[in-house]
């Protein structure tokens, strides 16, 4: 199992303070990888910073927004100063608002574009010189299935992920001669308390109706847990995956595959 490790390896995982992005780094600190994460407060970053303690971890915690350039470039090279250089980057960092397409301001659109497309760019812009000159690296954009299917409500958010998929694909294409694999995750409907409120149990003792919907569509027959995507992470960003370049791992249960069950 020695190819699945990631001993002595940087990782920075954007925007790891909790949820996904914290269950990702918890799974690459148990092969061994030393974790950076940032986020965009330093009261986000002290939570963060104990979450990981209270889990055994050391990581290393500091306040970045990436969608400023100058500033990723500064905490890079704070990183690779303190830390070392970036082995493997995992951009985690995103946003979504839910509004219909023509209620949604051009402000709106582009805050989540900017959060979930753009930061993508400037932190992999900013970590592939240092993976060349070391002769590789690991770059895992967390995708969505809205990479793939369209949605109410979510244009922004769809779009954003959509081209975050592309995105991923040309950074296989440009940098895989230098031994740089990119990567995506993306999740099905994770079970975190952003969306504990659509699988409360209802009054009459139903099921909560976006519950029924998600089950019905999910040949797992249940939500994902954040603890689920650990495994694929690990995958990714470790020597067992040398040779998968410009993949989208789609941790979903099943539901981009199955039509859904008969009404």
């Amino acid at each position: 199992m020695d190819q699945f490790r990631l001993d002595g390896k940087v990782a920075l995982v954007t925007g790891a303070s909790y949820g996904i992005g914290f269950a990702i780094a918890t799974a690459l600190a148990g092969a061994g990888a030393v974790i950076v994460f940032n986020d965009i407060k330093q009261e986000l970053v002290d939570k963060g910073l104990a979450a990981y303690e209270e889990a055994g971890i050391r990581a290393h915690g500091y306040v970045c927004d990436v969608t400023d350039e100058d500033a990723v470039n500064a905490l890079v090279a704070k990183i690779e100063q303190e830390v070392g250089v970036i082995d493997i980057l995992v951009n985690n960092a995103g946003i979504i608002k839910r509004i219909p397409m023509v209620e949604m301001s051009a402000k709106d659109f582009r805050q989540v574009i900017d959060v979930d497309l753009n930061a993508p760019f400037i932190v992999a812009k900013a970590v592939i010189p240092a993976m060349i000159r070391k002769g590789g690296g690991k770059i895992i954009n967390i995708c969505s299935m809205m990479s793939e299917l369209g949605r109410e409500t979510v244009s922004a958010y769809a779009a954003a992920k959509g081209g975050l998929k592309m995105l991923t694909r040309n950074i296989a294409s440009e940098y895989g001669q230098y031994n740089i694999q990119c990567n995506g995750i993306g999740p099905g409907y994770i079970a975190t308390p952003q969306t504990a409120p659509l699988r409360e149990v209802q009054p009459d003792g139903s099921k909560h109706p976006f519950d029924q919907f998600i089950l019905a569509k999910t040949p797992a027959n249940r939500w994902g847990e954040a603890s689920d995507l650990g495994g694929p992470a690990v995958f990714l960003a470790s020597p067992a995956s040398d040779f998968v370049n410009g993949h989208i791992l789609y941790v979903d249960g099943g539901i981009l595959a199955y039509i859904g069950k008969q009404p």
